[in-house]
């Protein structure tokens, strides 16, 4: 018979009890050090005490009402985001592959808002994941998430993440977009190179298209800066935020700069939930601790800190540990042999991690860590690092 919840999911023997700041508390009486966060999603640990306060107080106060009203709330995050990206207006939706889904549109709408319907083609990153709705995934066109939902949304084109001679084969009459994570998550913690994301911004400049960044993961301070494409000085003209900016709520954004925007009109897009009083009030509590002055630049240390301790575990496990990717607080791990094993492995030693492609377990711990939380968590993986090389030789 089947289960009552969907099957979609290889769910742990435990269930999820409690959360603390960086630990998950189980059904099964254990305390976990989550190095997962929901995939990247509680940014700011369990319960922080802060969201925990401004939900509670907007539940009192008003739940929902139709966007059709003024949201105080929305104007304010909205406001906020703008300013510290290089965008100029914000949609607000539920998730990561709203985002994307909204980005998409507003592409298409762009170009014909500007006598050019028949441009509509979106150069996509091999690897990349931008959520499971039909047009997201034909955007990503990973078998693993295509696979017996055909036929697939046409108008995407797939080129390797980091060629930019295959991303300039790709571009013709009909192209509008390159998008593309400029850390990929699901896809094995892949960056994109700075020369490749500055080749791409030229590209773009030259042919008159596009630029999409989803930063659903890799976005909202999780590699030290507000969002990854700083990192390489480019300025993208659609920016996709998700995950970590609802601290666990679910929450949302397209950002877009104002010429793009401008194709936009009431009635072409929307959504019921997405910008409700609830969410704006977590996401406003979530800019406060992100935004405060040195929030960032803990980050920017904790994540040099962890990169360094997980470098020095390759260079004690070379047989094991293939190779450290990432930036920041977003780092995976690399192994010469399926992952998979070794994330149950980590999670029988009390540490949450989840697997990526690849062969990539990702790591992606709050951005409240501390350093003796990635002493603890390198300790762990050390411990399950000697295991897996005492059962090569065993083998």
């Amino acid at each position: 018979m089947i289960p009552a919840v969907l099957p979609v999911y290889n769910r742990t023997e435990f269930g999820a009890l409690r959360g603390e700041g960086v630990y998950l508390h189980t059904d099964d009486g254990r305390t976990m050090l989550d190095f997962a966060s929901g995939i990247a999603v509680n940014s700011l640990g369990h319960c922080h005490p802060h969201l925990v306060a401004e939900l509670k107080k907007q539940a009192e106060t008003l739940w929902h009402v139709s966007n059709l009203y003024q949201i105080p709330g929305q104007q304010k995050l909205a406001e906020r985001l703008v300013a510290v990206s290089c965008c100029d207006t914000a949609f607000f939706c539920n998730s990561g592959a709203e985002a994307m889904e909204a980005a998409f549109k507003m592409t298409r709408k762009y170009f014909d808002f500007i006598g050019q319907p028949d441009r509509y083609r979106i150069i996509t990153m091999k690897g990349g994941f931008h959520g499971r709705t039909i047009a997201t995934i034909s955007a990503a066109s990973k078998p693993a998430l295509t696979d017996g939902f055909a036929p697939l949304l046409d108008g995407f084109d797939h080129v390797e993440l980091n060629d930019l001679a295959a991303v300039k084969a790709a571009i013709g009459p009909q192209t509008a977009a390159i998008a593309l994570e400029p850390i990929q998550g699901e896809g094995g913690i892949r960056p994109a190179t700075k020369e490749f994301l500055q080749g791409l911004a030229a590209l773009c400049k030259e042919h008159g298209l596009l630029l999409i960044a989803d930063e659903v993961q890799c976005g909202t301070g999780r590699t030290g800066k507000m969002f990854a494409y700083e990192w390489a000085g480019v300025e993208p003209d659609l920016i996709a935020v998700a995950k970590g900016i609802g601290g666990g709520f679910p929450l949302g954004a397209c950002l877009a700069k104002e010429h793009v925007a401008k194709a936009m009109n009431p009635g072409s897009h929307g959504g019921t939930y997405g910008g409700n009083p609830l969410a704006m009030a977590v996401g406003n509590a979530v800019m406060d601790i992100i935004t405060a002055p040195g929030f960032l630049a803990k980050v920017t240390e904790m994540g040099d800190y962890l990169g360094q301790k997980l470098e020095a575990l390759k260079a004690a496990y070379p047989k094991q540990i293939d190779e450290i990717r990432g930036k920041g607080l977003m780092r995976g791990l690399r192994l010469h042999s399926d992952p998979a094993p070794f994330v149950k492995l980590l999670r029988e030693e009390g540490l949450l991690t989840v697997g990526a492609a690849d062969q990539a377990i990702r790591i992606v711990p709050p951005l409240i860590v501390e350093k003796a939380h990635i002493d603890e968590a390198v300790d762990k993986i050390d411990r399950c690092c000697k295991k897996l090389a005492a059962a090569s030789i065993a083998a």
